[in-house]
């Protein structure tokens, strides 16, 4: 068996193949052994003619080359590299550099330039930083293809198997017009699933009206949602046309519709039996035509049960169910949204962070994200904004790696020698996790509660008792 088909078989293992380039044989062997320790599957060559057919033969994830070969030297093999595969990086190395030959190779797409007699650590290095770009390269192809496919789902991004039926589902009920009801928990990306489903359908030219039900006080909802007559209330002094109006002929969602109260539902029931709608303090009823589409992050059923939301309602909203898994049950789409919201970041930060780390993305994957997919958007924001080099490290990612410990529930310390103050303490102890579940939540309401397992009412109870700040607002944001 000759030498070549030797390597060929060498290559089908498991390992990042490189191909060494260098006519000194000792310099051959060395980076051999070298390559091989570190878990690598070198092919050596000693000619740039013989590196070629090589190149054209197999693929490789990284190609070290000697500068000064003969005839063929180690600028051609870099133009034959980039020429017969773009994505693989090229290290030059050589014991003659100048600063010309330097920038040259650097202009012709060199990745790195290393002088002889080199730093084997450091020449380790920067192989191990090529074979990250090379994966990084490869993973971002893949991400665009499928960013490409998602174009028409509202800026949805997935690859999974739930995301990849999901999107089967939207486009399948796209021809339907009946009343859609979106569930999954807080941050899961129901307004972007409601949106897909409008613009897929034949109403996609219409007006998508939509209007968060746990952010609007139930004594303004029927105003937003009905409109109102002049002079009909305090404040009413011109007519104003409701939501319904504003979505006729198009698609009018109701995001947190289990937040809607128990009177109210009565009022949209009439209007989705009738369609029509009166404004408050009209006498006549105006007819509308409007898909609905309804999101919740509660268990409707066990609310109908408790008496908490209408049955006659449910079933009118429950037409077609749509259900958005939680990030965690798939999470080979974290390394997608986390691309798609780095290079969107970029481009409104005006940074140039070009990729995130290996060990920063299996953090990513490891974390549980309680907060779905606006806590995934919030930490690759943050890091971002932390991140000084090209590449996003762990250190930027802190605060999820300090999660990855596992959860620190509060530990009561030990009495005092002369006693506390128990009802103050147990006070501060509630206004603390109130604040950072806020906090943690971004601002939103509906999901903070979710955190500690209250109620939406109840938690702005607390914040109202507290005087806790709330910049973001208490919407939803799904």
């Amino acid at each position: 068996m000759n030498e070549d088909a030797t390597q060929a078989d060498a290559v089908q293992a498991e390992g990042p193949k490189i191909l060494v380039v260098d006519d000194e044989q000792s310099m051959q062997e060395f980076l051999a052994i070298m390559l091989r320790k570190e878990g690598c599957l070198p092919v050596c060559t000693g000619s740039g003619e013989d590196a070629v057919k090589k190149l054209s033969s197999m693929d490789f994830d990284v190609v070290i080359t000697d500068l000064n070969l003969p005839n063929l030297d180690g600028i051609g093999v870099l133009r034959e590299a980039r020429d017969r595969q773009p994505g693989t990086p090229v290290i030059m190395i050589t014991a003659y550099a100048t600063a010309k030959t330097a920038i040259e190779a650097l202009k012709l797409g060199a990745y790195d330039y290393v002088m002889k007699p080199f730093n084997v650590d450091e020449l380790k290095n920067i192989i191990w930083n090529a074979l990250e770009k090379k994966r990084l390269a490869s993973e971002n192809i893949h991400l665009r293809r499928q960013l490409k496919y998602a174009e028409d789902m509202a800026g949805m991004v997935g690859v999974s198997e739930q995301m990849l039926q999901l999107f089967a589902l939207i486009r399948k009920i796209s021809r339907a017009l009946s009343s859609v009801l979106i569930t999954g928990e807080s941050g899961t990306g129901k307004e972007l699933a409601a949106r897909a489903i409008h613009q897929t359908s034949s109403r996609g030219d219409k007006s998508f009206v939509s209007v968060n039900c746990a952010a609007v006080s139930p004594e303004l909802l029927e105003s937003e949602l009905f409109g109102h007559v002049k002079g009909s209330f305090t404040g009413a002094v011109v007519n104003k046309k409701g939501l319904f109006e504003s979505a006729h002929g198009g698609t009018l969602m109701l995001d947190e519709i289990g937040e809607m109260a128990v009177n109210m539902q009565v009022k949209l029931l009439r209007a989705l039996q009738e369609r029509s709608v009166r404004r408050i303090g009209g006498l006549e009823d105006i007819p509308v035509d409007v898909r609905l589409i309804c999101t919740t992050n509660r268990d409707l059923e066990s609310m109908v049960q408790e008496g908490g939301f209408r049955e006659d309602l449910f079933y009118r909203i429950n037409v077609i169910r749509v259900h958005l898994s939680p990030l965690r049950e798939r999470p080979d789409d974290i390394p997608l949204l986390a691309d798609h919201f780095l290079h969107k970041l970029n481009e409104m930060m005006g940074t140039a962070i070009r990729s995130i780390s290996s060990e920063g993305l299996r953090l990513l994957r490891e974390h549980r994200w309680p907060g779905n997919i606006r806590e995934l958007e919030n930490v690759i924001e943050r890091a971002v904004a932390l991140e000084t080099g090209e590449m996003i490290m762990p250190e930027s990612l802190a605060a999820i790696a300090d999660a990855a410990a596992g959860p620190r529930p509060p530990v009561p310390g030990e009495i005092p020698e002369k006693g506390f103050a128990l009802e103050d303490y147990l006070r501060e102890i509630e206004k603390r996790f109130i604040a950072q579940a806020l906090a943690q939540a971004g601002g939103n309401m509906t999901r903070a509660a979710g955190l500690l397992g209250m109620s939406f009412r109840s938690f702005r109870y607390y914040v109202k008792k507290y005087e806790l700040k709330n910049d973001a607002g208490h919407g939803s944001g799904d």
